[in-house]
């Protein structure tokens, strides 16, 4: 497992900060940790260099030259293996993987599916503009009182699903309050595709594919045609039945520590946009009153 080919580094300085990240992240998994008798006169702090390749299934040469800083290829099975025996965890096997220029895959098991206080303050403070959190796939994380406005209609309340894309594609055309649906809902279905190649095969985001194709042929075949584009700043027309039409300009913001996640931003687009957002906010203020 694992060969030692040299290969040509594309960026320099990452092999030497690579052999300081294994040394650091060996000298302080200890052998009792990995189930191993300490031994006799034992001055390394931690594993040896030829215990962290037998932990991890791979020669004792190659890991050594990868500890080295050498520029030898490096599979994202054995960087696996070695993250596994140097008990690394996420962020660490991430950083592990960019160091080597490997790319890296995340345990989408480990992808976040809400967002903390400190996220929900923030969306909280763009209020009255609506903010929303929402990962790849357009589930809901969360969401502020104006975006709340925006979409308080009875039949998106119906739906139970906490996505988006669902609302969008199965509530009744009269209610959805997406106007021009023929433009906006294409570019939603081509930025969801463009998050599913991380996750082609997982049973969560299969299972969501064939439902929402089941309940909305008009989905099923906007996902047949296999367009991609990543997210970014858009003018939507929003539709509301107390107040009508509503011009507002979207804006996607990653979140440090939440991968694949985004906070939407939408403001108004025109004076006339951002009094009815206005009115919204007050009709919510007088039912709290």
């Amino acid at each position: 497992m694992g060969d030692v080919t040299t290969v040509a580094a594309p960026n320099g300085r990452r092999r030497p900060e690579l052999a300081a990240f294994l040394r650091s992240r060996r000298a302080r998994v200890t052998p009792a940790d990995v189930g191993m008798p300490p031994g006799l006169r034992r001055r390394t702090p931690g594993l040896r260099r030829e215990e962290v390749a037998q932990l991890s299934g791979v020669g004792v040469t190659w890991y050594t030259w990868l500890e080295q800083g050498r520029p030898i290829n490096a599979s994202p099975q054995v960087l696996d293996a070695v993250a596994r025996t140097l008990r690394l965890d996420e962020p660490e096997r991430e950083h592990l993987y960019h160091l080597a220029d490997v790319p890296c895959e995340l345990d989408r098991e480990a992808l976040p599916a809400e967002v903390g206080p400190e996220i929900q303050g923030i969306i909280d403070a763009l209020d009255p503009h609506p903010a929303v959190v929402y990962n790849g796939r357009y589930d809901i994380l969360a969401t502020n009182p104006a975006y709340r406005d925006l979409f308080d209609i009875p039949e998106i309340r119906a739906t139970g699903v906490a996505n988006v894309l669902w609302t969008l594609f199965t509530v009744p055309e009269p209610a959805c309050p997406v106007l021009f649906r023929e433009k906006e809902l294409p570019v939603m279905v081509a930025t969801l595709r463009s998050e599913y190649g991380r996750h082609a095969g997982e049973p969560a985001w299969e299972s969501f594919i064939a439902k929402l194709s089941e309940a909305s042929p008009y989905f099923a075949r906007l996902w047949k045609t296999g367009d991609v584009v990543p997210p970014g700043p858009r003018v939507k027309t929003f539709r509301h039945p107390a107040v009508g039409e509503i011009r507002m300009t979207s804006v996607s913001l990653s979140i440090n520590g939440m991968p694949e996640c985004r906070i939407v931003t939408y403001t108004p687009n025109d004076e006339e946009s951002g009094a009815r957002t206005a009115t919204l906010r007050e009709m919510r203020e007088k039912i709290w009153a």
